[in-house]
């Protein structure tokens, strides 16, 4: 596809790709298909005409930069602080550049620290890095301000519940903004004292969140974010494995209907390529390719028949849904096949953003506030 390769800004050689699923050229039409839906203040929401939120954008910044649309990543990526308010937060929801919800998700706020530093991987651009930390760091400030007594983080200002997604993705931004922080010179100990306890909070205290465990993401993110790895992330993920994965057409977004979606099912590839389970994270990238679409674009869902499910009447089976063609999707997409090119193909040097072998290292657990605090004490450690 000359057309594709001539509104690639790098060469196709450079581009990640898995052998038997996704090839470079797929990989840049997929980029091209988010840079199409980018906004011209350089904002990209979920599909056009729908919301713009920091989280999903910055992974379709991620994303462009992949797979070889450097001029419009980097326009999403300085689009960013122009949303940021006086204490550091970003509002949750952006129409048309109008504030459409203007709590601050901390999430949504802390995630641009991994956007920044995957640029660096890539481009190693210092000037770029510079521009921005200012940026990360207020973001950062803010997010681990709202730090509850037991590690975890509240959502927004105004909610008193933690969530548990939310909060592992948390881990990895913070990883990652003291990866900037060394960079720039500019230490930021308070952050890896709040990653320690949110560490600890992720890993032990899974039960204070808020009930989110019909949702797919509760289950794996904790391995993607990084707080749990080794044997007992294999335990997790090994946990609800058949309560969420279906063979042949991704994962479920919700435990109880059924309906795979794409975005869900690549993060779950990222997670298992992070604690070396290529095979499983391979076939699972295979089987989510149901949902590409014309021009390299990829439907957000997919509702399957389920015999053994009570159908409701009127209720759709075997069609796509939602109606659209989102970019976090396939953003999701893009990212998981670099993730995976480094052992089935070929990958950038962003390529272990989500394994985090680049970020700073995890984080002690120091100053709990805990009860486990308390038992340590007890036991004289």
């Amino acid at each position: 596809m000359p057309d594709v390769a001539e509104a690639c800004e790098v060469p196709l050689a450079r581009l990640p790709y898995v052998d038997g699923v996704l090839t470079a050229v797929d990989v840049a039409e997929t980029a091209a298909s988010i840079a199409a839906m980018q906004e011209p203040c350089g904002a990209v929401p979920w599909t056009v005409g729908e919301h713009v939120d920091i989280w999903n954008h910055v992974e379709a910044a991620m994303a462009m930069l992949v797979g070889g649309q450097v001029a419009a990543a980097e326009r999403a990526y300085a689009w960013i602080p122009t949303m940021q308010r006086a204490d550091g937060s970003f509002p949750m929801k952006i129409v048309d550049g109008a504030v459409e919800d203007d709590r601050g998700e901390v999430n949504m706020s802390a995630y641009f620290a991994v956007g920044l530093w995957h640029h660096w991987l890539v481009q190693r651009d210092l000037a770029f890095v510079q521009r921005f930390w200012p940026t990360v760091r207020a973001a950062l400030d803010w997010v681990v301000s709202l730090q509850e007594p037991f590690g975890g983080i509240r959502w927004t200002p105004v909610d008193d519940f933690c969530l548990l997604t939310g909060n592992a993705s948390i881990y990895h931004s913070l990883r990652a903004g003291v990866a900037l922080a060394d960079l720039m010179g500019d230490p930021q100990p308070e952050w890896e004292l709040a990653g320690g306890r949110l560490g600890h909070a992720v890993r032990v205290h899974r039960d204070l969140f808020a009930d989110k465990s019909t949702f797919s993401m509760d289950w794996y993110y904790p391995v993607l974010g990084g707080p749990v790895r080794g044997r007992d992330a294999f335990e997790l993920l090994e946990s609800r494995w058949d309560d969420f994965v279906v063979p042949g057409l991704g994962i479920h977004c919700v435990d109880t209907n059924p309906w795979v979606t794409g975005a869900e099912t690549c993060e779950l590839v990222m997670a298992l390529d992070a604690i070396g389970d290529h095979r499983r994270a391979r076939r699972l990238l295979a089987d989510v390719q149901h949902l590409r679409g014309d021009g390299g674009r990829y439907w957000t869902g997919w509702v399957y028949d389920d015999p053994a499910r009570p159908r409701p009447e009127g209720e759709a089976r075997d069609v796509y849904w939602p109606n659209e063609h989102t970019t976090y999707t396939a953003a999701a997409v893009v990212l998981a096949v670099d993730a995976l090119g480094e052992t089935f193909g070929h990958s950038t040097p962003g390529s272990g953003i989500m394994r985090g072998t680049s970020l700073a290292p995890h984080f002690e657990e120091l100053a709990l506030e805990c009860a486990c605090s308390a038992e340590s004490v007890a036991r004289g450690a």
